[in-house]
């Protein structure tokens, strides 16, 4: 009997911890709002984290810009290069084997235009192996989601605080508050829902918007404070984790202190190094 080619298998039956022989696509992705599915979604930004996440069955990992905050050592996402999202994304590309891996488009690579985006994504295809890119914007970034979605490369859009705004916006204020920005806000998503977006990021959006705004939509969306309605929900994974210092947004739920757990290990190495106890017997070759 014929076996069926990868673009006629059935879709996966749950995207969150459900087994497979192939990666998550757009259309799962798809299928689970139909189902009325929820699903999660982290970041990632090297091989051995993004393996743990992927086999703690997230579906969806993201290759952020947000490595620049909370990798890089830079204030915001704006310095990060294309070079360092290429890098990094096929760094968790080889440490996954059933997980989408999105890669974010960094400031200053598709600003130009269509052409300019389009160049910049398929080195993130080509070069790291991602299933799909993210990039911000809506009605302003509509025709390169267009232009990208028509070349066969999946779009996830970002609208509501778009941090590459950071400098425009004075900060990172919630997003959609009072009628006439709330209206903006669903236009931008309806506008890249219709340039072919398959999912659509909303973040620091009041949580009654973002449920108009995903009701409204065909397409998922995944929040990052945006309430409890959206489709699917993201977090940095140092934040979730507890790994960041300082400040944290209002939308972050801590799941570990990874921080403080890292830390003492690093202590107690430090001081049977120091106490003369470690390496001990165990631990040496003879």
């Amino acid at each position: 009997m014929t076996q069926p080619s990868p673009a006629q298998k059935p879709v996966a039956k749950s995207l969150y911890g459900g087994s497979g022989s192939r990666r998550i696509t757009v259309r799962d992705i798809a299928a689970a709002k139909e189902r009325g599915e929820k699903w999660p979604m982290l970041t990632a930004y090297d091989a051995m984290t993004a393996s743990v996440f992927d086999e703690a069955g997230i579906p969806v990992l993201l290759v952020g810009d947000s490595m620049g905050n909370c990798h890089l050592g830079y204030e915001s996402t704006v310095p990060v290069t294309l070079d360092e999202i290429v890098m990094l994304s096929a760094a968790v590309v080889r440490g996954t084997t059933r997980a989408l891996v999105v890669g974010d488009l960094p400031f200053g690579t598709y600003q130009e235009g269509p052409v300019q985006a389009l160049r910049s994504a398929t080195r993130l295809v080509k070069e790291a192996g991602v299933g799909a890119v993210k990039l911000e914007g809506g009605e302003r970034s509509a025709d390169q989601v267009e232009l990208l979605v028509s070349s066969g490369i999946p779009v996830m859009a970002h609208v509501g605080l778009t941090p590459q705004s950071v400098n425009a916006f004075g900060g990172y204020p919630v997003q959609g508050r009072g009628e006439e920005a709330a209206q903006q806000l669903l236009r931008d998503a309806k506008a890249v829902q219709d340039a072919g977006a398959f999912a659509v990021v909303l973040e620091a959006v009041p949580a009654e918007l973002a449920a108009e705004v995903t009701r409204s939509l065909a397409v998922p969306t995944v929040g990052i404070g945006a309430g409890a309605d959206c489709d699917a929900q993201v977090l940095v994974w140092t934040d979730m984790a507890g790994m960041t210092a300082g400040h944290l947004p209002k939308f972050v739920k801590q799941y570990l202190q990874m921080r403080e757990l890292l830390g003492g290990a690093a202590k107690a190495f430090a001081d049977e190094v120091v106490g003369g106890t470690f390496p001990g017997e165990p631990h040496t070759f003879h």
